[in-house]
């Protein structure tokens, strides 16, 4: 990769911290038990591996509790665990239109059942932020969840979350977030926030790898959510039912345990240098991106222009070039690796109107990218934006 820009964070972080890669190796190689599935010192060590990252994770988001962090194999399955936990028949459901499709498909195949009723909140057609009156209109007496994408996948939009909790408590709403964009970049707070439900990946902004993530579940939600699979928990055995107790509850089977040792490797990671300096990065290479492609002639890019508003996540088109053209040509002319497409959130694009071009070209950054980095981007745009003009001219 010494030559290739890696553009695609928001797929997954990449490169990893050294370190991540040295306590996955160290597990496979020392450890290799099953948390609560021994009573050896390897096994012992696995579970006080599982509530140590627990603790981290708490503690970044503000949780009262680290039994609140359940463990899941992704983002995808936080959010599935939280919307089919939590809805009954009859209930009606408030989202975003720049809602992931792991928000979107749970909620359709609901919907297709006649089980509920979804009221889509529109976004802006520029910008992909919410109106937060828009949402306020909608929630009805029988409005058990509300869905947010904090920051879009799309266009890198952050959406208000603080006044979005305090109108969903004003109706007695749950509150579930998708932080899949956000946790690592941003800094959340549950408590203050009044986040009910929280899901989140543990490979992308946490730096951590493949198949880890999780839901936080605020302590006393979790009596009336029921879990998705039963299974075996090494807790309580002797009861062929599952435990009622947080975490086991919603974490049968054995864990990803080797990549959940990444994982707290990487939350360490980020505890070093905090959430605040990652931030403070992200938006200075949102603002250096935003500050040299403004004025290229034929190119498009999409969301804020806020950089206080937004990650580190843009959609760009060019005029006369489809969105997996220009992503063939930035790596193979630039070494640039990005990501075409509609990015499994239909509706967003719908809101942008990019739906009909087959999407945009996402370029993402993360905590290894650097103001280098953007510069080549910025470039690569530039030069291709004039050639394309000069060709069609």
């Amino acid at each position: 990769m010494s030559d290739r820009i890696y553009c695609d964070n928001a797929a997954t972080s990449f490169p990893k911290p050294p370190d991540v890669l040295a306590a996955m190796q160290h597990y496979a190689e020392t450890l290799g038990a099953s948390a609560g599935r021994g009573a050896y010192r390897e096994a012992i060590e696995a579970g006080e591996m599982l509530t140590d990252g627990r603790r981290r994770i708490a503690r970044l988001i503000n949780a009262p509790s680290p039994e609140s962090i359940v463990y899941t194999l992704n983002c995808s399955s936080a959010l599935n665990l939280a919307i089919h936990g939590v809805l009954r028949d009859g209930d009606h459901v408030v989202a975003t239109r720049m809602e992931h499709n792991s928000v979107l498909r749970p909620l359709h195949l609901l919907l297709a059942e006649k089980r509920i009723d979804v009221s889509w909140i529109p976004a802006d057609a520029r910008t992909g932020i919410v109106e937060v009156e828009a949402v306020r209109s909608a929630l009805r007496s029988n409005t058990r969840l509300l869905c947010v994408n904090h920051g879009s996948n799309v266009t890198g939009a952050v959406q208000d979350i603080a006044s979005l909790s305090s109108i969903c408590a004003a109706h007695d709403a749950l509150f579930l977030v998708d932080a899949a964009q956000t946790i690592g970049h941003i800094p959340i707070d549950v408590r203050e926030w009044k986040i009910d439900l929280l899901a989140f990946p543990g490979h992308k902004g946490l730096m951590g790898p493949l198949g880890t993530g999780g839901l936080y579940i605020r302590p006393g939600l979790e009596s009336t959510m029921r879990p998705l699979i039963q299974g075996g928990t090494g807790s309580i055995s002797e009861l062929p039912e599952q435990p009622e107790f947080m975490p086991d509850r919603f974490e049968p089977g054995s864990h990803n345990a080797i990549g959940i040792a990444g994982l707290v490797a990487s939350l360490k990671w980020i505890e070093a240098r905090g959430v605040d300096a990652l931030r403070e990065h992200d938006c200075s290479l949102s603002a250096q991106f935003l500050e040299t492609t403004q004025k290229i002639p034929g190119l498009t890019i999409y969301g804020p222009t806020d950089v206080t508003r937004r990650v580190a996540v843009f959609s760009v088109a060019i005029d006369g070039l489809e969105p997996s053209e220009l992503a063939a040509l930035l790596e193979s002319e630039f070494g640039i690796l990005t990501r075409p497409g509609i990015h499994c959130a239909p509706f967003a694009h719908q809101a942008l109107g990019t739906d009909v071009t087959g999407g945009t070209t996402r370029i993402s950054f993360g905590a290894l990218n650097t103001l280098d980095d953007v510069e080549r981007c910025t470039t690569a745009l530039r030069e291709l934006a004039e050639a394309n003009a000069t060709a069609h001219a």
